[in-house]
Formats: C-alpha cells, sequence, structure tokens
C-alpha cells in the first residue's frame, strides 16, 4: 500500500478538476491521448478525469493512484470508461508493473508533485517497451531570469508544496524526461488559462519516446 493521504486537497481537488475540464483542461487530456492503441499505463491518475478521453485503440489501461480518496473516485470513473481500465495502489517511484509491460505511458499534471522525479521517469521507461511512448502533459517552470520564474521559486520552497500536494511549479520537466532518456518527438509550450500569470500557469503538453536498441532503428 502506498499510503498515501490528503484529504483536505483530495476533496479540492475533485471539484477544481471538473472546473478545470470545463475551462478548456478537456481539450488537452483528448490531445494527450489521441492515437494511442494497446496497453497503457498512466500514472498519477487522480479522480479518473482521463478516462473517458482514451480512444478505442487502447485495450487496457492500468491507472496507478497513491491517494486513498481520488484512487476511490477513480475507480467509479473506470466503471463508465470507453476502454477497460483498472486502478490500483502505488507510487510513481515504485510502478506495480513489469518490465516492458506497456505500450505508453500517460502522465497528466503529475511529475510536478512527485517527490522523485528521477526515480519515477526511471520507474516508467522500466514499465515500457523499447520504442513506447511517454505522453505528458505538466505545468512546468517559467523562463529564466524572469519575475514569474522567481515567484515560482520562492513559492515552491514555501507555501506552494504544503498546500498542493507536494506539487512544485518551477520544475524543468521537459529537460528531466530527455535526462531520463526519452527522445522527445512533439512539444508545445503554452500557458493555461491563456492570460494567466499564475505560477502554475506555464505549461507543457507532447510525446516521448523510449528509444530502441542500437540496431534497431
Amino acid at each position: 500500500m502506498a499510503k498515501v493521504s490528503h484529504p483536505v486537497f483530495a476533496r479540492v481537488y475533485e471539484r477544481l478538476s471538473v472546473a478545470m475540464d470545463r475551462a478548456g483542461t478537456a481539450a488537452f487530456r483528448r490531445d494527450l491521448v489521441a492515437g494511442l492503441s494497446g496497453r497503457v499505463i498512466e500514472i498519477g491518475a487522480g479522480n479518473g478525469r482521463m478516462f473517458a478521453h482514451y480512444p478505442p485503440g487502447v485495450t487496457q489501461v492500468l491507472a496507478v493512484e497513491p491517494e486513498r480518496r481520488l484512487r476511490a473516485a477513480a475507480e467509479r470513473a473506470a466503471s463508465a470508461a470507453p476502454v477497460p481500465v483498472t486502478v490500483v495502489d502505488g507510487l510513481a517511484e515504485a510502478l506495480p508493473a513489469g518490465d516492458g509491460e506497456f505500450d505508453a505511458a500517460v502522465v497528466a499534471l503529475v511529475l510536478c508533485t512527485v517527490p522523485d522525479q528521477v526515480s519515477a521517469l526511471a520507474e516508467i521507461s522500466r514499465v515500457l517497451r523499447p520504442g513506447g511512448q511517454v505522453r505528458f502533459f505538466e505545468h512546468v517552470a517559467a523562463e529564466e531570469a524572469t519575475g514569474l520564474h522567481r515567484a515560482q521559486r520562492l513559492l515552491d520552497a514555501t507555501l506552494w508544496p504544503k498546500l498542493f500536494a507536494g506539487c512544485h511549479t518551477n520544475r524543468d520537466t521537459v529537460a528531466a524526461i530527455v535526462a531520463a532518456g526519452f527522445e522527445v518527438q512533439e512539444l508545445r509550450r503554452f500557458r493555461f488559462p491563456a492570460t494567466s500569470n499564475s505560477p502554475s500557469s506555464p505549461c507543457v503538453l507532447g510525446r516521448a519516446v523510449r528509444p530502441l536498441p542500437t540496431g534497431r532503428r
């Protein structure tokens, strides 16, 4: 058992995620998983807001969520999903899956929160088959030498992680994905909301691939 509990945040997030989807996050979720097929592992599934968007080519989703209340909500969402979804307890740094078991991994607003991003990405690489892909939608660090970047650093060192269940706004997640050995093949950078200067507004949405062994390209 992961034994992760953020009961206040979980209650707030259940409502906030619905409002965010209505404001435009749902479209990003659809784009994130468009065209996926085969077996998928979703890390940090939260309350299951992604499930409705998986395309019919997906044969199975293993949805990993460590927070008890959010996991229960995800289990309810799984029953109405258009593809088979199994919700399990587990941590991003120790995924409950075998080596090379999945064709794709999905992370949405998760890599900002995991305590050990390097270990989480290493685990994602482990459970993906060679040539498998990571689909990611994350909020990330603002451009350096900007006031927003400085504000993110201050907030991350003080209140933000305490208020938002360990979330950090100033992580260079794309660089971390590359450092983990993935090849980024598609990347969009944008603000959400588009006119916002919130610490969590700089976002990325993209696709990266676990390279094939040398000689198999």
